[in-house]
This record gives C-alpha cells, structure tokens and sequence, in this order.
C-alpha cells in the first residue's frame, strides 16, 4: 500500500488516532513531500540544462524543456503549500497534545492540594496561631525584662509571670 493510501487507511486501527500517532504520520508526509520537492527541484534543474543545450540548434526540444519545467514548478508550488498546511495542523496538534498534558497536570496538583486541605482545620490552625502569638509575646516580655538595667526595679508581677510561664 502506499504511503498516500497508509494516510488515509483509517479502518485497520479500528478507532481515533492517538496525537503522538497522527503527530507521527504528519512527519512522515511531510518527509516524504520534503523528497518529492528535492526531486522536483532537481528535474527543474535537468530541463533548463535541456533548454540551455538546445536553445539555439533545437528550439522545439528547448521550448518542450521549458514546458516541462514549468510543470514541475507548479507541481513544486502545490507541494509547497501542502507543506505549509501539514506543518499548520502538526504544530496544532502538538500545542493541543501539549494543553491536554497541561490540564491533566493541574488536575492532578488540584486533587492534590483538595487532599492536604482536607487534612488541615481552622480551628487547629487558628488554635496554634493564637499559641504562637502567646510565645511571641512571653519573649518579647524576656527581651524586656533582661534588657533593662540592674539599677530599675523589677515588677514583681511580670517576674512572677515569667516564672511561671517556664
């Protein structure tokens, strides 16, 4: 079978195409389009070579030449395009392939951060908030209390309160 009639022998997979499958077939088109332009090219090239030869003994055969050359560049412009069409829906198809990876990543972090949610409650949280504001504050009155001179009097009160907190 060839590779036109492969492209488009939808039936002997049985269902859709994966991406990386038709991302796959769309590179080997275009490969095989990439050899038809280089021999295209190169027969452009034969028939000036033929119209250069002839063009003042044979006219008829250097008029042919140029025909023929001239079928070739349309033949040339139409894979062009093809190409142009083929790359457009590949680079398509690979952000599409490349979005899907993407949403199913942040779905997946999604359940990920509704399970660790669910794992945490506010009243624990708000609960050590309020007990780490308390240590806060017990240090703060440390600080206070060992940076103030020999001299001053201490507050019985604070001083007891500080005992008793440790």
């Amino acid at each position: 079978m060839s590779k036109i009639l492969k492209l488009f022998d939808w039936s002997r997979t049985g269902s859709s195409p994966t991406p990386q499958e038709a991302i796959q077939r769309l590179r080997e088109t275009e490969e095989m389009l990439s050899k038809k332009q280089a021999y295209l090219e190169k027969k452009i090239e034969e028939e000036i070579m033929v119209a250069k030869k002839n063009g003042m003994k044979n006219k008829r055969d250097a008029l042919q030449a140029l025909k023929r050359k001239k079928r070739f560049e349309q033949q040339l412009t139409q894979i062009d395009g093809t190409l142009s069409t083929i790359e457009f829906q590949r680079e398509a198809l690979e952000n599409s392939s490349t979005n899907i990876e993407v949403l199913n990543n942040m779905g997946f972090a999604a359940k990920a951060m509704k399970e660790v949610h669910q794992k945490m409650d506010i009243d624990k949280i708000e609960k050590l908030r309020d007990d780490i504001t308390e240590q806060q504050e017990v240090a703060q009155e440390i600080c206070d209390a060992i940076s103030r001179p020999f001299g001053e009097t201490f507050d019985e009160v604070m001083t007891f309160q500080v005992i008793n907190q440790n």
